[in-house]
């Protein structure tokens, strides 16, 4: 069976990066569309660091993560493929960048909570203290 190949509202992967990002953002909801006019400046440094990165994958040499404590950037077409370290609040995680990721922001996909897990409370403890954070 074919694989059906991806399309972002109409357009080929192909078509959305031969796009400038102002053309991408009118692509996008009303509130990504505001938030690429907004952080323009921001976002167009973030994509010469990610398409250096992108150039050194395709030499054949392991590109380092970039790292950003940005977690309002919008995904655009010129990060597909890149691996950014995004800040949690505590430490860097490692994201790759999809085309299903496309117009979401960063911040989405690295959670800044950890998973809560109940267990039985101790002796002399309280009902409170049976919320227990998970590992990892």
């Amino acid at each position: 069976m074919a694989r059906k190949e991806f399309t972002f509202k109409g357009k080929t992967v192909q078509e959305l990066e031969a796009m400038s990002v102002e053309d991408f953002s009118k692509l996008c909801t009303s509130r990504a569309r505001r938030t690429i006019k907004r952080t323009l400046v921001e976002m167009k440094k973030f994509l010469k660091k990610a398409k250096k990165a992108h150039e050194t994958m395709k030499l054949g040499k392991f590109a380092k993560p970039v790292r950003t404590h940005n977690r309002d950037l919008i995904v655009v077409p010129g990060m597909i493929g890149v691996t950014v370290a995004i800040y949690n609040g505590k430490e860097f995680v490692n994201a790759e960048i999809k085309e299903r990721m496309l117009g979401h922001y960063l911040g989405e996909f690295v959670l800044t909570r950890k998973k809560l897990t109940h267990g039985k409370a101790g002796i002399g403890a309280t009902k409170s203290s049976t919320a227990i954070n998970a590992r990892g």
